[in-house]
């Protein structure tokens, strides 16, 4: 269809060319419950922008290697780790909790672009105001497509009397009880989900800009009551409703443009920051490339795999592609794996069906996944962004037996 056509065309075009995250938008407190890593692990995880991977090298696996199709989001991670590598702690958080730093173009110069490598200078020599607060897009929270859209969010919500001060009540509530009093009292759903919001969520290009491919948007469209808009805004009213907010460093970015030193990333904090400066960062490897041809490189073997959500587009669009990626798992994996992966549907049918070669022999993924089931549905509902249909563990039976 003409749709789908223009839909794959406006999300690569945005994710070949640009930044698309600035932050990333999966809750690392349940990965590490889920993933459980010993000095003995090794991760893969699709880099995105990068906050995982640091999260998942302060559990001290022996190595995180971050792979990524977009150069853009390797290089954002490879400038936190430059900055790691060369900055002190208020400075470090400046850049990247506050999101701007008034001497940023000196700091780059002098200290930190020294520390990358020729193709990650090109990127942020050319994108040197996105941290120096000069521009009106003052944050970097509110650079690349998805912060664009979190910017325009932040225009839209200075519109209506008080709800920029509704939101920031909730944020600073001491209580999830008080959160749902402020979200109610003051009327935060009819005041927020207007129709031009609601037509402007329902646009591919809009949805591209968050990261969303159509694939995922039809998904939702297709499973959920009320379609994508009764999805987003069910998720919203969740998040405002009955997750502390206090925490959830994910919406206040996202909503003010920057992180306190009281709700962050872990390596934003002084301690995460230190032990990555320490040593822990050496154990983060970058790769520009697709899973499969990573996997088809790395010459040891794998023990956590982390997914995301990538599989819902690679399904709708390039259904040979991910059968040919779960080969390359298996290919690789450890002797005990697990394996972490996200959805934007409440249900995921596609990969218990896929073939795979063992040990000479055609398997289904079926015969060979065991999914903990009870604690990803555990986890999936503590879920600080709560924007995914489903969360998904699986454990990988030793194929090498």
């Amino acid at each position: 269809m003409i749709s789908d056509w223009i839909g794959r065309r406006c999300f690569s075009l945005m994710h070949q060319r640009n930044l698309v995250y600035n932050t990333c938008w999966e809750d690392p407190r349940l990965d590490r419950q889920a993933l459980k890593l010993s000095p003995e692990d090794s991760v893969m995880v699709i880099t995105s922008a990068g906050c995982n991977a640091l999260d998942y090298a302060l559990q001290g696996p022996k190595a995180v290697h971050a792979v990524d199709m977009n150069h853009h989001q390797n290089a954002l991670l490879e400038l936190k780790l430059a900055s790691i590598g060369g900055l002190d702690y208020e400075d470090f958080f400046q850049v990247f909790g506050t999101g701007m730093h008034p001497h940023w173009r000196e700091i780059y110069y002098d200290v930190v672009r020294g520390r990358l490598r020729e193709q990650d200078q090109r990127v942020w020599d050319r994108r040197i105001n996105f941290f120096d607060g000069t521009a009106k897009r003052k944050s970097f929270y509110f650079r690349g497509t998805s912060g664009t859209f979190a910017w325009m969010i932040n225009g839209y919500l200075n519109r209506p009397k008080g709800l920029r001060a509704t939101v920031e009540e909730m944020l600073a509530a001491a209580s999830v009880d008080r959160q749902a009093e402020i979200y109610e009292s003051q009327g935060v759903s009819n005041r927020l989900f207007s129709k031009s919001l609601r037509w402007a969520l329902r646009r591919d290009t809009t949805m591209a800009m968050l990261g969303v491919p159509r694939s995922q948007r039809m998904q939702i469209d297709c499973g959920y009551p009320g379609g994508l808009g009764g999805f987003i805004q069910d998720r919203i009213e969740t998040v405002f409703k009955r997750i502390p907010l206090r925490d959830n460093y994910f919406w206040r970015v996202y909503l003010t443009g920057s992180y306190t030193k009281e709700c962050c990333p872990e390596y934003l904090t002084e301690a995460g920051f230190q032990q990555l400066k320490d040593g822990y960062a050496q154990r983060v490897h970058t790769h520009t490339n697709t899973v499969e041809s990573f996997l088809g490189q790395h010459q040891q073997p794998i023990s956590r795999f982390v997914l995301l959500d990538h599989m819902d587009w690679l399904y709708h669009n390039y259904p040979e592609l991910l059968a040919a990626e779960w080969q390359s798992i298996v290919n690789r994996a450890d002797r005990q794996t697990r394996i972490l992966w996200r959805s934007a549907a409440l249900s995921v049918d596609f990969v218990d069906p896929l073939n795979v070669q063992v040990n000479g022999r055609c398997r289904e993924l079926r015969d060979l996944l065991e999914y903990d089931q009870g604690l990803a549905e555990s986890l999936h509902q503590q879920d600080r962004v709560h924007t995914y249909g489903s969360f998904y563990i699986a454990d990988l039976m030793d194929v090498a037996a």
